[in-house]
């Protein structure tokens, strides 16, 4: 595999470590709110198991409907950490991946899987510590003989994903947030996280009322209260 033609593909820039970090912080919700409500992958993708959480650089895959062949060559040559993340077209006819394929990713150090396709073994991978987001569950098994695309600018779930730019998925679904936005992204998390705890305290003590609540109602034309 050192002299692997496939390898070129996983050779791109990346989120930093301190940047994934730093995202790890927050809630999904939390990144798109604050990146302009965009960026959240349709909402049929889901984890198998709301507990897991995964973040981390894209390693875009493309794949036709029911075929899974580029998905193996991802498992092969992705770096540690990296999310793969799988447009299967919404294809919901048979599931692209199940324990066999989850176990080579963890093994490989892989930082997880975001796929909109069908997973199956659902029960192991729900039971695992590997985190695993796909669009919905079917026993029946793909293709394994059709092209497809590697480390290459994909649409998945409605959202554009380039190579290397940040997922972060949790109970909620998945958010792509582009690498040249992250820093500006994550520094508004920083402020949003902070405004919505001091809304929690204030709530705790009997502040019922959000404060920006007549504002919003005189700009739509209707009475405060």
């Amino acid at each position: 595999m050192t002299s692997s033609p496939y390898r070129q593909y996983a050779e791109f820039e990346r989120v930093t470590p301190q940047q994934i970090g730093w995202a790890s912080r927050y809630q999904a919700a939390i990144l798109c709110d604050v990146a302009g409500r965009r960026g959240t992958l349709h909402s049929r993708i889901q984890a198998v198991n709301p507990a897991m959480r995964l973040a981390g650089p894209a390693f875009p895959v493309e794949v036709r409907p029911g075929d899974n062949l580029m998905f193996h060559v991802a498992l092969a040559v992705a770096k540690p950490g990296d999310i793969l993340i799988v447009d299967g077209k919404a294809d919901t006819t048979c599931a692209l991946f199940g324990e066999l394929m989850v176990s080579q990713a963890h093994a490989s150090g892989l930082g997880g899987l975001v796929v909109d396709a069908p997973s199956r073994d659902t029960d192991a991978l729900a039971a695992g510590h590997f985190p695993v987001f796909a669009a919905g569950r079917n026993p029946c098994g793909p293709t394994k003989n059709i092209p497809g695309t590697l480390g290459k600018p994909i649409s998945v779930g409605g959202v554009a994903v380039h190579p290397g730019d940040l997922v972060v998925g949790d109970a909620d679904g998945v958010v792509v947030i582009p690498r040249s936005d992250v820093d500006a992204v994550l520094a508004a998390a920083e402020k949003k996280a902070a405004a919505e705890q001091q809304r929690l305290e204030a709530i705790a003590q009997g502040e019922w009322v959000s404060p920006w609540l007549d504002d919003a109602l005189r700009g739509a034309g209707l009475q405060p209260l």
